[in-house]
């Protein structure tokens, strides 16, 4: 039996309250996270937000529009797909620079640290306001792979934080390359 239907089957024996526990749990977890991501970001001057340290394709904008798009993907996109009003959330030029397998060098025209934030946050209230409505029998439904824990619409909500977790990561490396101080 492959891991993937072995994840599948977990799910499969959780009970409807583990279910909706576990999506309760996501959504703390992403509060953690984004408050943590926010911490990191909050301090770094806007001269170091562009920069990419000697070595790496890597910068601030970057990993921060990125979490923008990933966490739309996952909490909003996989979970209830693409609505009419998705295109002011997500608007094209998000997705086009930030999305996976993009890199900082490859955009000109760069959206303002400003207008990065504010999406990051949009996103971030919408998802954790539509998540909070989702019924345990949606979670149970199939979703595609990769980037999520399980195949389905839970394994992806389980990826978010984790995800958030580790770009948080990538910019506290990113801040020490630029010679701040740690933040915790």
């Amino acid at each position: 039996m492959d891991a993937e239907h072995t994840n599948s089957n977990l799910i499969s024996q959780l009970s409807d309250q583990d279910v909706s526990r576990s999506r309760d749990q996501v959504l703390e977890q992403m509060q953690w996270a984004r408050t943590y991501t926010l911490e990191l970001v909050g301090t770094i001057p806007d001269e170091l937000w562009e920069a990419m340290p000697a070595g790496l394709e890597s910068n601030i904008a970057w990993q921060v529009g990125h979490l923008a798009v990933s966490q739309y993907g996952l909490m909003l996109f996989r979970q209830r797909g693409r609505t009419p009003e998705d295109l002011k959330l997500m608007p094209g030029w998000l997705r086009k620079k930030f999305s996976r397998g993009t890199t900082p060098a490859e955009y000109s025209g760069n959206p303002s640290r400003d207008d990065i934030l504010a999406k990051l946050a949009t996103i971030h209230e919408q998802a954790l306001r539509e998540v909070a409505e989702l019924p345990v029998d949606v979670l149970r439904e199939p979703t595609e792979m990769p980037y999520t824990t399980y195949p389905n619409k839970l394994g992806a909500l389980l990826f978010c934080p984790i995800h958030e977790s580790l770009h948080a990561g990538q910019i506290g490396v990113l801040r020490r390359l630029h010679g701040l101080d740690p933040v915790r």
